[in-house]
């Protein structure tokens, strides 16, 4: 049976694969559509697994928030090479999984998108994985924001909560929660406040700064331990941070003062924040 251009076409449009691997199929199955796709899947499958042990550092990070800022979800998908990541294809590929991201819960998209993962990777050639997806709804009452920054290395929700429903649509609120997700993606706090920092860790940093103590007189030993520890915390926890803006003055003062100036209290609920590769 002669293979047409139609023919070679139609198959392209059903599968994304090149015109030579469908044209080898549709010879091979002497014109029979169906067949040729089981190839061109067998296909796939076989360039998934040669492709599995390849290192997929680069992709892109993309969030979508709900136009009333009440839902929101963010995913990072991998791929090897800087070059696929500014392919079209790629990115519309990334676009039509973030359309799909509010149907997952936190860490359960990766199984549901597989088979799509396996199918992208046959037609681009390179390894494609799927690395992690979160997402929120608002509890109580407050909004959600997102921030993408360096086109997609970095990526940023922040929960801020409040108590009066129109607050969230305050201009002062909303620069706020800006700047709070820019200040995330600057600054990488490790936790939102000092009380969810391990035990361990900050028994840790305190052993450091007692041997780097030793010979000072035992009188002034326990504030410069508490001034060192303070400072420890101040680096790691967001809330006790330095606005990237004006470090002069903390997130939790911003807030405050943010707060005033709308005549609500407006608190940080959480933020995740999520680095290509990391």
């Amino acid at each position: 049976m002669a293979i047409t251009t139609s023919m070679i076409k139609e198959l392209r449009d059903a599968t994304s694969l090149g015109i030579a691997d469908c044209k080898k199929a549709l010879e091979e199955t002497d014109g029979d559509f169906d067949g040729a796709i089981k190839i061109l899947r067998e296909k796939g499958a076989a360039v998934a697994a040669k492709r599995a042990s390849k290192e997929a550092k680069e992709g892109v990070v993309q969030a979508i928030v709900s136009a009333d800022a009440q839902s929101a979800a963010m995913i990072e998908v991998n791929c090897e090479t800087d070059f696929v990541t500014r392919n079209e294809d790629f990115q519309a590929f990334v676009a039509e999984l973030l359309g799909e991201a509010m149907d997952f819960e936190s860490g359960k998209m990766a199984e549901g998108v597989a088979k799509k993962i396996e199918d992208k990777m046959a037609s681009i050639g390179e390894k494609i994985q799927f690395r992690r997806n979160v997402k929120w709804t608002v509890e109580g009452t407050g909004s959600i924001t997102s921030y993408i920054h360096m086109g997609g290395k970095v990526g940023v929700l922040i929960e801020l909560g409040c108590e009066s429903a129109d607050t969230i649509n305050n201009p002062v609120y909303k620069e706020l929660a800006k700047d709070l997700t820019l200040h995330v993606a600057a600054a990488a706090p490790q936790y939102l406040t000092r009380d969810e920092v391990p035990a361990e860790l900050i028994e840790s940093e305190q052993e450091i700064f007692r041997k780097q103590l030793v010979g000072k007189p035992e009188n002034i030993i326990d504030n410069i331990l508490k001034g060192k520890t303070n400072k420890f915390f101040s680096q790691i926890c967001f809330v006790e941070q330095g606005f990237v803006k004006e470090d002069k003055i903390s997130i939790t003062d911003l807030v405050a003062e943010k707060s005033k100036e709308v005549g609500d209290t407006i608190s940080i609920k959480r933020y995740v924040r999520y680095q290509l590769g990391a």
